[in-house]
């Protein structure tokens, strides 16, 4: 979250005249577990506040899993409850997660059949399928890349991910999810996994970052950043 969406909205910058300040609140975590995962969300009020005393525009919960392990739809239940938060600080901020995004952007990409590259352990990810299909797209096949450290989950070498898909049966999908994880770097290899494969390319960021610039009422525009951003949509 922290590298990626700045990146590309800072890459916006070069093309738009909108110019964008970016505040952090953190949840601890260490292990992509269940059990931390739950622990973390139950940290994310305390971030909405204190995030809300800056004002901002719009606020992004970064963690995708984090809120796909909660069960079916939670997304939509965060977000009302971090709007709350803000709210009852006197500063209502819209708030979007990665979660919602994801499956917001398949939407809106027309997107009824993809394929999915996560870095979480095979379980989890499981859920992560499981999620996305019963918002309405069906999960065609998905890599677990089992990554049980988050540090480790943001040093994945992105040069890698363009042969994972390659590894894959794609010929049917509507898209491809490169990173269900906003923490998993995937920005570098969009462009070449599109131009591979001739199909849309999304990720966790850059679905975050569609939400965010359309809660902002700004064109969801930015080089280099797939199809999802490129302003066909």
């Amino acid at each position: 979250m922290e590298t990626e969406i700045p990146a590309m909205l800072n890459a916006r910058q070069l093309i738009r005249p909108e110019r964008f300040t970016f505040h952090s609140s953190r949840m601890r975590m260490k292990t992509v577990s269940k059990e931390e995962l739950a622990a973390m969300d139950g940290e994310s009020d305390r971030c909405a506040l204190e995030l809300s005393d800056a004002a901002v525009d719009v606020m992004g919960y970064a963690c995708l899993v984090a809120i796909m392990s909660m069960g079916p739809g939670y997304h939509r239940e965060s977000q009302k409850r971090l709007r709350e938060r803000t709210k009852e600080n006197g500063q209502e901020t819209e708030v979007v997660t990665s979660a919602g995004a994801l499956v917001d952007a398949l939407k809106v990409l027309n997107a009824k059949k993809v394929v999915v590259v996560a870095p979480y352990m095979k379980p989890l990810t499981e859920m992560v399928v499981d999620y996305i299909q019963r918002e309405g797209t069906e999960v065609l096949e998905y890599r677990a890349l089992e990554i049980p450290n988050n540090l480790d989950v943001a040093r994945h070498d992105t040069a890698k991910l363009p042969d994972i898909v390659a590894s894959m049966d794609v010929s049917d999908a509507d898209a491809i999810v490169l990173s269900a994880c906003v923490q998993m770097p995937s920005l570098a290899a969009v462009a070449k996994v599109e131009a591979l494969t001739g199909k849309p390319v999304v990720t966790a960021a850059i679905a975050t970052t569609y939400q965010m610039l359309k809660a902002l009422d700004l064109e969801p525009v930015v080089p280099g950043a797939g199809a999802l951003l490129s302003g066909a949509y």
